[in-house]
């Protein structure tokens, strides 16, 4: 038999959304999509140690606007998984475990992800 008088889980429609909370979720993700921007970079490599023709359409295909901005999102998912690894390093210390320290930190991660993305892109264009 069921006892109704069980409390129940929390679950999302409870949780307020917090810039922690969206953080956490978009490090597991950035670092899912690590992956596949590092198969491509692998593939890039291949296609250079090949040389020729697969070189050739290897630049082709990253050269395109739609491999632009997913060569622009994988350079954000990197800065942004960095950050994070860098805000749990400080955690794993003992340190920043204050209600303003993790909302900084949470903010800091993505806004100096997006930050650093636009200068090495910057950086890119002007060279």
């Amino acid at each position: 038999m069921a006892n109704n008088q069980r409390p129940l889980s929390p679950h999302l429609q409870i949780y307020k959304t917090q810039i922690t909370m969206v953080m956490s979720i978009l490090h597991r993700i950035t670092g899912s999509a690590i992956y596949f921007g590092f198969a491509l970079l692998a593939w890039w490599l291949t296609a250079a140690a090949i040389g020729g023709n697969a070189y050739d359409f290897a630049n082709l295909v990253l050269s395109h606007w739609a491999s632009q901005v997913i060569l622009f999102g994988f350079t954000w998912a990197l800065f942004n998984h960095m950050l994070g690894g860098l805000r749990h390093f400080i955690w794993d210390a003992g340190k920043g475990f204050s209600k303003a320290s993790r909302f900084g930190m949470a903010w800091a991660t993505l806004f100096g992800g997006m930050a650093l993305t636009v200068l090495v892109w910057l950086f890119m264009v002007w060279s």
